[in-house]
């Protein structure tokens, strides 16, 4: 099945709202769609970028809400926490840590003086998960979602010039209706407010990626979508161009190679430009034109221009293959998690580096943005190293039952709970994810769900019109969602409305517990059944155990090192037996940490690298397999 369907580019207009059968009972929807964030500011001739970055002044609110409104006034002297960083395990403060509800951070900052012509806003890309930004006494943008950009246009309240105080405010709280979803209940003795979720990851919060102060000129480049194709030896970008404040002037488009040569050109704000001979973006073989879009005026002058990293490939569902530029590709690589020690999910261009590193040295060539979009700077590196991304939206935790939260025949998708207004913010952030990563060469499939009650009533109405959706946005990439275990190739109830099966199973871990022949059995069995009901791809997106580093077993019991290479390794055999498997993704990259309990001591330790990035000795055994294939392709 071809899924680039000739030369369409994205539609990134909002559908209708579409209501759910009636035997869901759900909610009226009540949330009000939020303005898409297009292009990724950054530093050209006719734009200016700084860097908001550093120590803030930091606070908790005084209680649940937020009307003693400390934005209208400096915070009080003490606290100063780093941005980029989740604020959780900064503080040596338990209050801190366990804190339910809104915080803020402050700073002062000054306009430059030479923006008096411009138009300038400020960009958080990150608010996990709702966030407010003030400027002075005044609110100018409200965003929820807590791993998507928004920003506010603050030109019309500070003169270039001004020093002003920007305040952000950023709110943890997870309800039945947010993606993720969560509850919050009080505790009966003390009153305290305790948040419980879904998902098996901490819930770090505050702003986790960069702030910026921006200028644009009044006429600017709002936003790009491009679609790539392949016409012979020749490449085709396919663009569609918005200019804000609804120009007239001329628009130029200019393709520049890696060598700094002109190699394409064109005009308007929809066309198509080719390439002659071009050089494909491929996995581990990245190769990316300059994209160019400027506006001209009346007299020839450039008044803005936008460079757009452009990778020209071709993405398919063929059979049971998944092919790249049409050949066949095998996804090895992981589920992974923005995570390190103390900063949380704060963004780390160190770590950036250093995972990037771990991952060719151990033969990935892939990975998924488990489970909610990472930052932009993740994606922009994969583009420029040729590692392939299967992109996540957040919507984790879809599945009352999963985590042992609540009673086994609690119901997942009701009015009480995964509801209408759940599904609306769910439509929101697949708007988001898309409008923001639509353009990277290096994602070639969206997941738009992990591990949801695919098996339950309601769960084909919630997620056909989301499926729909997700094509409506992008007709150029599959789609996919990563099912879980319980919704067997059996009970499963939705996965016809996708293009390729990704599979979670821990067949040996929490079933067959350390019996790795019935586990093996059990899985082949698992997988020949998906192969006989779908004649498409399977990846399998997660597989793994819990591993202590350093804890051995002559025996390889479960939790040592031998166990989990030994686990990893049944796994392979049955990969290799099945003709329609197409990827596999360990789970996962690197431990990582989740809620306190007693089902998890310091965190998920499934990682086949420790949370400091050691290998353990499964990361020695991936290695082997993946370096070893990677060599047979090449062969």
């Amino acid at each position: 099945m071809r899924l680039l369907v000739g030369l369409s580019l994205l539609s990134l207009i909002s559908p209708s709202i579409c209501v759910p059968a009636a035997n869901l009972r759900l909610r009226t929807e009540t949330q009000v769609e939020q303005p898409l964030i297009k292009l990724k500011p950054q530093q050209s001739s006719s734009r200016e970028l700084l860097s908001l970055d550093g120590l803030w002044k930091f606070a908790l609110a005084s209680g649940p809400n937020d009307t003693t409104t400390p934005w209208t006034a400096p915070l009080p002297k003490g606290l100063e926490c780093p941005v980029p960083a989740s604020y959780n395990d900064i503080f040596v403060d338990r209050e801190i840590h366990d804190h339910v509800g809104w915080v803020y951070y402050q700073r002062d900052v000054i306009v430059p003086k030479g923006w008096s012509q411009e138009r300038y806003l400020v960009r958080a890309e990150s608010a996990t998960h709702k966030g407010r930004i003030y400027v002075n006494d005044h609110l100018l943008a409200e965003h929820v979602g807590g791993y998507t950009p928004f920003e506010a246009d603050i030109t019309d309240y500070i003169a270039a010039g001004e020093k002003f105080r920007l305040t952000i405010a950023v709110n943890n709280e997870l309800t039945h209706e947010t993606i993720p979803p969560g509850e919050i209940s009080i505790g009966k003795a003390t009153g305290k407010r305790v948040q419980t979720y879904h998902h098996d990851f901490y819930n770090y919060a505050g702003l986790a990626r960069s702030v910026w102060l921006y200028s644009v000129p009044r006429q600017h480049i709002q936003d790009i979508t491009v679609v790539t194709d392949v016409a012979g030896a020749d490449g085709l970008i396919s663009y569609q161009i918005k200019v804000a404040n609804g120009t007239t002037e001329q628009i130029k488009i200019e393709v520049i190679d890696e060598d700094g040569n002109l190699v394409a050109n064109s005009s308007g704000v929809k066309g198509t430009v080719r390439i002659p001979s071009v050089k494909l973006w491929q996995p581990g073989a990245a190769y990316l034109y300059q994209f160019q879009a400027s506006v001209v005026n009346s007299k020839g002058e450039t008044v803005d221009t936008y460079s757009l990293a452009t990778g020209v490939r071709t993405v398919k569902v063929s059979g049971h293959q998944f092919l790249i530029n049409d050949k066949p590709f095998y996804f090895t690589g992981f589920g992974k998690h923005e995570d390190s020690a103390v900063r949380g999910k704060g963004h780390d261009q160190a770590y950036l580096v250093h995972d990037f590193q771990l991952l060719n040295w151990i033969g990935a060539n892939s990975f998924r943005t488990s489970h909610y979009p990472y930052a932009e700077e993740v994606m922009d590196f994969a583009d420029r190293h040729g590692i392939v991304v299967i992109d996540e939206t957040p919507a984790v935790g879809l599945n009352i039952a999963l985590l042992g939260l609540s009673d086994s025949d609690a119901k997942t998708f009701t009015p009480e709970a995964i509801n209408n207004n759940t599904q609306a913010a769910h439509k929101q952030a697949i708007r988001e994810l898309i409008s923001r990563d639509k353009n990277h060469a290096s994602v070639v499939m969206w997941s738009i769900a992990n591990e949801p009650a695919s098996h339950e009533d309601g769960a084909r109405e919630y997620f056909e019109p989301l499926a729909k959706l997700t094509r409506q946005l992008d007709a150029s990439r599959p789609i996919t969602f990563a099912n879980v275990g319980m919704a067997t190739y059996k009970e499963d109830r939705i996965s016809d409305l996708f293009d390729v099966s990704c599979l979670n199973r821990y067949f040996g871990w929490y079933s067959e517990t350390g019996d790795l022949e019935e586990a093996e059995a059990a899985l082949e069995e698992e997988l020949l059944g998906w192969e006989k009901k779908f004649d498409r791809p399977i990846v399998m997106t997660e597989y793994g155990a819990d591993t202590i580093a350093g804890l051995h077993s002559v025996f390889g019991f479960p939790w040592s090192e031998e166990f989990q290479t030994q686990m990893l390794a049944m796994y392979h055999r049955v990969f290799d037996r099945v003709g329609s498997m197409a990827g596999e993704q360990v789970w996962a990259f690197a431990d990582f940490q989740t809620n306190l309990g007693i089902q998890r001591v310091d965190g998920n330790k499934k990682g086949v690298f420790t949370r400091d990035r050691k290998p353990k000795a499964a990361a020695h055994g991936l290695r082997a397999r993946w370096t070893k294939m990677a060599g047979d392709i090449l062969a």
